[in-house]
C-alpha cells in the first residue's frame, strides 16, 4: 500500500519572482521614467557632450540609488502599514459591509412586495383607463398645398 503525501503550502511564504516584480503590471505606465523623459535638448541647442554624458549617468544613478534606499527605509514600515491598511479594509468588508448589504436585501424584500402589490393596485387599473381612452386617438397627417 503506497503512503500519499499531502503537501500543504504556506501562502504567506510562497516562493516570490525576483526577476519580474511586477507580474500584473500595475506600474506599467506610472513609473518608467528615464533620463530621455525628463531632460531633453532640441536641435541647435547641445551642451557638451560630456557634460550630456555625466547628467546621463548622475541622474540614471542617483535614480537608482534613491530610490534604493528610500526602499530600504521606508519599504519595510509602509508594508506594514499597507499590510495593515488591506487587513482594515477586509475585516470591515467581510465582517460589517457585506452582513450589512445583506441584511438590507432580506430586509428590503417585505418592502418591494408591498410597493409592487400597491402599484399593481392602484396604478394598473388608472393607466388600463387611460389606455382606453388613448386607444381611439387617431392622428392624421395631410400637406395642404
Amino acid at each position: 500500500m503506497a503512503e500519499e503525501r499531502i503537501i500543504i503550502k504556506d501562502q504567506h511564504t510562497k516562493e516570490i519572482d525576483l526577476v519580474n516584480r511586477d507580474p500584473k503590471h500595475i506600474n506599467e505606465d506610472v513609473v518608467k521614467v528615464d533620463f530621455e523623459d525628463v531632460i531633453a535638448e532640441p536641435v541647435g541647442t547641445y551642451s557638451f557632450d560630456g557634460v550630456w554624458k555625466t547628467s546621463y549617468t548622475t541622474f540614471t544613478v542617483s535614480k537608482y540609488w534613491c530610490y534604493r534606499l528610500l526602499s530600504a527605509v521606508l519599504g519595510i514600515p509602509l508594508a506594514v502599514l499597507w499590510g495593515f491598511l488591506f487587513a482594515l479594509i477586509s475585516f470591515c468588508h467581510i465582517w460589517a459591509v457585506v452582513p450589512c448589504i445583506k441584511s438590507y436585501l432580506i430586509e428590503i424584500q417585505c418592502v418591494s412586495r408591498i410597493y409592487s402589490l400597491c402599484i399593481h393596485t392602484f396604478c394598473d387599473p388608472l393607466f388600463e383607463a387611460l389606455a382606453k381612452i388613448c386607444s381611439n386617438i387617431r392622428v392624421a397627417v395631410r400637406k395642404e398645398i
